[in-house]
């Protein structure tokens, strides 16, 4: 899956998810590998937006294989689990990472 067709599946699930009375959220993921790249996913007012760009006020980062980035998107591989065995790694606030996780299940 190219990273095009990636970045239009989270914006299709991020459609789906519900976002309001979170607070805001910035999370920028780096998918490594092939087909990988850069993009964020913000919650700001109550909306949702995912853009092919680097976010420099991000609440965390998030860096993954694209291979194991589609599992996690496919319900096949637990987010914790993945941080756990080091497939997932987080730099910034753990705790906005959490929240990211919730809005891509």
């Amino acid at each position: 899956m190219s990273f095009d067709e990636t970045l239009t599946r989270v914006r299709d699930l991020a459609k789906l998810a519900n976002v309001s009375g979170m607070d805001f959220l910035a999370v920028q993921v780096n998918l490594t590998g092939e087909d990988g790249g850069v993009f964020y996913v913000e919650v700001k007012d109550g909306k949702i937006s995912a853009e092919p760009y680097e976010y420099n006020d991000r609440n965390c980062t998030i860096t993954m294989s694209t291979n194991d980035f589609h599992k996690m998107l496919d319900g096949k591989l637990d987010p914790i689990l993945a941080f756990t065995l080091g497939k997932l790694k987080v730099e910034g606030d753990i705790g906005k990472a959490l929240e990211f996780a919730k809005i891509v299940k």
